[in-house]
């Protein structure tokens, strides 16, 4: 057989090697296969170092034997034979084994020489005077330690330490910008640097490592070691060189670097009391205050996994060894894709003419926005039909000869006006929109967007008060006023009496009162129901601070219904109508009012009519307060939906609206509020004085049930009322989204899938107890039991796979939905549902604050199946997702499948994973449709 060269061998290392030794022997034939034969790969050093690179059974048929030192040696085919005889093979393999056996001794014996050494000795000083049975088995431990260390670096391959690299960086730069980086950290050198020295204290704000002050003290004290002095200045020389090895590319250097940080009394060697201050250092930087709690307990299983032989030590290539473990990569790079999957998803990535992508963009636009194009033009029809309709009817009046285009514009826009007061009551019938979800009116009508076209209404209703206000204000009166006696006489008399008025009468009459206290309401209450008031962002001096926030938006909203009334009485005192059936205004107002008040009353009686006994209440850290209720009989309603909530104690009139986080099937209702405003501020206070105090291991949870107390606030209820989500069923896959407490919809959908998942393996496994029981029956009655015991009218369940994103700021808010997560990780045994959580406090997986973090996390989950993080079977990701991944990863998975996003949260991310659905819609062939919750 050929001998194998270093160049050759699959287990190369990384720095090539002077000599390579290649001992081979042949397997014998078929009759002779109880014997089999070795080959042994050999790397002979420049230190006369020999490293056993590979043993195993040879693969190829050969009789001679060959040892190669430096070049390879072929062998004449002519000298070859199909047979090997067993003297050979008896010599082939005895000489094998004698020739391991010897470079077994005579490598251990090098590097047990070597350890013993004053720089790296492995063993007490006491132990050369237990005898000379505790150093045969000294010499054993010694022998299996370096042995682990041989295989360490013989596994070591380039694109193992090129993924290790990705996970230890200590800044946050690409390869590209170091120099500008460098720019900005000369800059604040200069700005921070006293006498030209800058302070040890002012590191950290130097180097942009402001946010983990300590993990940049630690790392400066770590560089002033490898140069062996102790400064607490340095110039910008000395600067610049510890900037060159913290952005060093090169691994060996990066994990030399980490390591000096540890090893603190520079001995080569990290004690377990080492490891456990790194992880506390490290839970400090990235605000784990849990991590730092159990730090010893993470460290002694760090020291576990890495000192077998529990020397109490471990050294820098057991260090790498955890860096380049498969599990280690694997965990930290799970969402990692290939450019395959990409290739075979992203059709769209071929060149196309600018006429075919402006062809592409119409196509999709209409496809995905269809419902509302046609909505919008038919509502921009019926505005400008009845726009023109009043126009030319006014154009045709004796006052127009006067008052010219001024008053059919005014009237115009007043028709558009008593249209959209009358339109803008429909999205906000909660009930109505609710109802009307569920019947066939929700294939041609986008209700998920009711809210939008409340505010599209509302901003017409400005546009049309400024045209008609406007145009009588500054053009119609006037006109009137400067009219000559004969131009009044002839075309103004019979509508404004004998006397022509004045300016002032005109705005005093019940007209121009009733106008200007509906604009000033109007005012009030649009101004108040903007974002930046809404959600108090906007700072005002006291006492006019109160006008912000959900309060003041709730109650000026109210002032509406003075709107109305006024609207009514305006419509009705009319300088130009004179008979009562043209005077339409009431008209237009009195289905929409009837329908919303009837709402209102329904909701009155309703939430009275759901008497609801609060069952537990949980205060988790946080400032969320999780309420689970009785759930009345009556009160049916589907994963993704949301209710109202009042409690009198807070406040007798204020409603607010909650996603439901139980799912359909639970005999309980619950719901999770967080303390975001005055109301939910005040119902925790409320609902805190009836909790019990915290016991020890709840992580600072206050809990009350029945057992422990009765006197609960009152709470009253009302819904459902529709959200986006509660479609979720109609889509092949789910995708998601929750930033924050925007997970709650997302957590009552899991749990209905889980419940659908439980459901449907006991009907298998009681269809499959039934066939085996009557094993023994007829055939035919067999089948008739099947047409039986499976419901014709059953319809199966779309959805077949569910991706859950759950990004967060805390890490106390994973106990938030811990129980659920831990539930659907146990019982979903087909991986239907897989999850995610991302804890955006904590550094970027692939920094070195991190690193550690990440380490114990994979050895944790793979001993014990928990996450350390979040303190459930669901991994925890650090800093945000890359959403482009994660989009391109389901798409790849699920190509030509319907995927619906469904998301609830800021206003900033829907932006984006709204533009990631579009570009994929149009690349791919997976079809994906966004969906952001509205209150």
């Amino acid at each position: 057989m050929r001998g194998l060269s270093h160049r050759d061998s699959p287990w190369a290392s990384d720095t090539a090697s002077e000599k390579t030794t290649s001992v081979g022997s042949s397997p014998r034939t078929d009759y002779e296969s109880a014997e089999e034969f070795l080959q042994v790969t050999l790397d002979l050093q420049d230190d006369d170092t020999i490293i056993l690179r590979s043993v195993e059974s040879a693969t190829v048929i050969d009789i001679d034997l060959e040892v190669s030192i430096g070049s390879e040696t072929e062998t004449p085919a002519s000298s070859r034979s199909p047979t090997v005889r067993r003297s050979s093979s008896n010599r082939l393999r005895q000489l094998s084994q004698e020739i391991i056996a010897e470079l077994k001794r005579f490598s251990w014996g090098q590097h047990g020489r070597a350890s013993r050494t004053p720089s790296a000795s492995a063993s007490p000083p006491s132990a050369a005077q237990n005898g000379a049975g505790t150093c045969s088995a000294l010499d054993s431990v010694l022998a299996a330690r370096d042995l682990r260390k041989q295989r360490a670096q013989l596994e070591r391959s380039k694109p193992g330490a090129e993924r290790a690299l990705r996970g230890l960086r200590f800044i946050s730069n690409k390869s590209n910008q170091g120099v500008d980086k460098w720019n900005e950290v000369d800059n604040n050198f200069n700005e921070l640097a006293q006498d030209g020295l800058l302070h040890r204290s002012d590191f950290a704000q130097c180097i942009g490592m402001r946010d983990s002050e300590e993990f940049a003290l630690e790392l400066f004290d770590a560089l002033n070691r490898r140069r062996r002095i102790k400064m607490d200045k340095i110039s910008k020389e000395e600067l610049h060189e510890f900037w060159c090895q913290i952005t060093d590319e090169s691994f060996d250097s990066r994990l030399q670097i980490f390591f000096d940080m540890v090893d603190k009394n520079e001995d080569g060697r990290i004690t377990e009391a080492e490891v456990k201050e790194i992880i506390t250092l490290s839970a400090s930087a990235n605000k784990l205050s849990r991590l730092k709690e159990q730090a010893e307990e993470y460290a002694a299983l760090i020291m576990e996994e890495l000192d077998p032989e529990r020397f109490g030590y471990i050294e820098l290539w057991q260090l790498e060894t955890l860096l380049l473990q498969d599990a280690y990569l694997n965990y930290s790079q799970a969402l990692s894709y290939t450019s395959q999957a990409l290739s075979q998803n992203l059709q769209g990535l071929r060149k196309r003419n600018p006429i075919q992508r402006v062809r592409t963009k119409v196509v999709y636009y209409l496809e995905e926005n269809w419902k509302r194009v046609w909505v919008l033009g038919l509502w921009v029809g019926i505005m400008a039909g009845l726009f023109c309709w009043k126009f030319f009817q006014y154009k045709q009046k004796n006052a127009f000869k006067v008052m010219g285009y001024c008053l059919p514009t005014a009237k115009g826009a007043a028709e558009t006006l008593k249209f959209n007061m009358a339109l803008i009551l429909f999205p906000v019938s909660r009930n109505t929109i609710t109802w009307l979800r569920s019947t066939k009116l929700a294939l041609f009508l986008p209700f998920d967007d009711s809210i939008n076209f409340h505010k599209t209404i509302a901003a017409a209703i400005v546009v049309g008060v400024i045209l008609h206000a406007g145009n009588h204000i500054t053009c119609d009166f006037p006109r009137l006023i400067h009219a000559s006696s004969g131009e009044y006489e002839g075309y103004l008399r019979d509508d404004f009496g004998d006397h022509k008025p004045t300016y002032g009468k005109l705005v005093r009459g019940v007209e121009g009162i009733t106008g200007i206290l509906m604009v000033l309401c109007m005012a009030v209450a649009f101004t108040l129901a903007t974002r930046w008031f809404r959600q108090s962002r906007v700072s005002l001096p006291m006492p006019f601070h109160r006008l912000t926030g959900f309060n003041a938006f709730w109650y000026s909203h109210h002032l509406l219904a003075i709107v109305y009334t006024l609207l009514v009485v305006h419509g009705t005192f009319l300088y130009l109508v004179h008979k009562w059936y043209l005077k339409t205004t009431w008209m237009y107002l009195a289905v929409p009012v009837l329908l919303y008040a009837g709402e209102r009353i329904l909701r009155f009686f309703r939430s009275g009519f759901y008497s609801v006994r609060l069952l537990k209440v949980t205060i988790y850290p946080g400032n969320v307060l999780a309420l689970q209720m009785s759930k009345p009989a009556q009160f049916q309603y589907k994963s993704g939906q949301y209710m109202f909530v009042q409690c009198p104690a807070v406040s007798s009139f204020e409603w607010h609206p909650f996603s439901i986080t139980s799912a359909p099937d639970d005999d309980y209702l619950s719901i999770h509020i967080r303390q975001l405003g005055d109301w939910t501020k005040e119902i925790k206070r409320v609902f805190s004085e009836v909790c019990e105090p915290p016991v020890a291991g709840r992580s600072g949870l206050l809990r009350a049930d029945e057992t422990t107390k009765k006197n609960f606030p009152k709470l009253l209820i009302d819904g459902p009322y529709g959200a986006p989500a509660q479609d979720y069923c109609k889509y092949d896959v789910l995708l998601l989204v929750g930033l924050g407490i925007g997970a709650t919809p997302c957590i009552s959908i899991l749990k209905d899938l889980l419940n659908n998942i439980v459901k449907m393996e006991e009907q298998a496994d009681s269809i499959s107890d039934f066939s085996r029981s009557t094993d023994q029956s007829a055939g035919s009655s067999d089948l008739s039991f099947s047409s039986k015991v499976s419901p014709r009218g059953r319809k199966t369940a779309k959805t077949t796979n569910a991706y859950f994103y759950w990004v967060t700021r805390e890490q106390d808010s994973f106990d938030w939905f811990k129980e659920v997560m831990d539930e659907v990780a146990e019982l979903d045994q087909r991986g239907m549902i897989e999850m995610h959580n991302y804890l955006t406090s904590v550094y970027e997986e692939g920094d070195a604050r991190s690193a550690l973090i990440t380490m114990v996390q994979a050895l944790n989950h793979a001993k014990n199946g928990v996450d350390i993080v979040s303190g459930t079977r669901v991994r925890t990701h650090f800093a945000r997702p890359n959403w482009r991944k994660v989009f391109s990863r389901t798409c790849s998975k699920h190509p030509n499948a319907k995927i619906g996003v469904f998301y609830c949260g800021a206003q900033l991310l829907a932006e984006e994973l709204r533009k990631l659905c579009h570009e994929y819609n149009q690349e791919g062939s997976t079809k994906l449709e966004f969906h952001k919750e509205h209150f």
